[in-house]
């Protein structure tokens, strides 16, 4: 039973790694498209709204990564309460 335990934990770890890998790259092209907005010297409100959005997913992956450490050896009862806790904190 432990080494099932330990597969799944390695499997999720796994797949939570590979979900921030994505979040992360999506982040870059984000930023790279700005780079390129801003050279073709776009308007600054479509630069402005690229900016925002860039914000937004660096605060989703910020979330994420301290509700994962906080939570590493939680209850799942604990878990969902430090979850809205990082929401208010973030959301100042």
């Amino acid at each position: 039973m432990r080494e099932i335990n330990t597969l799944y934990w390695v499997l999720v770890l796994s797949i939570y790694q590979a979900m921030n890998n994505q979040r992360i790259n999506r982040i870059v092209g984000q930023l790279k498209g700005i780079q390129r907005m801003m050279d073709s010297q776009r308007e600054c409100s479509d630069i402005l709204q690229q900016i925002s959005a860039v914000k937004n997913a660096i605060d989703g992956l910020s979330k994420e990564l301290v509700v994962a450490d906080m939570c590493k050896n939680m209850e799942e009862s604990e878990k969902k309460r430090i979850e809205k806790v990082v929401d208010r904190v973030l959301a100042m």
